[in-house]
């Protein structure tokens, strides 16, 4: 059961969608159903502040 889930995740991985979509093994439906069954972990985000004085002083 492991491996048939793991193989199933594979056909979505970024580095692999484009071939199987151009080789016709999957459809944008087909993904388009996956990304809407994916959690929404916007309320998990974090946002950093960045230094901007650090970054001016090695510009100079």
């Amino acid at each position: 059961m492991r491996l048939s889930r793991a193989l199933e995740d594979k056909k979505l991985d970024l580095r692999l969608r484009d071939k199987l979509v151009h080789e016709g093994k999957i459809t944008q439906a087909d993904m388009d159903k996956y990304y809407a069954s994916l959690p929404d972990d916007a309320s998990n985000a974090t946002t950093t502040d960045v230094d901007n004085k650090q970054s001016a002083s090695t510009e100079e």
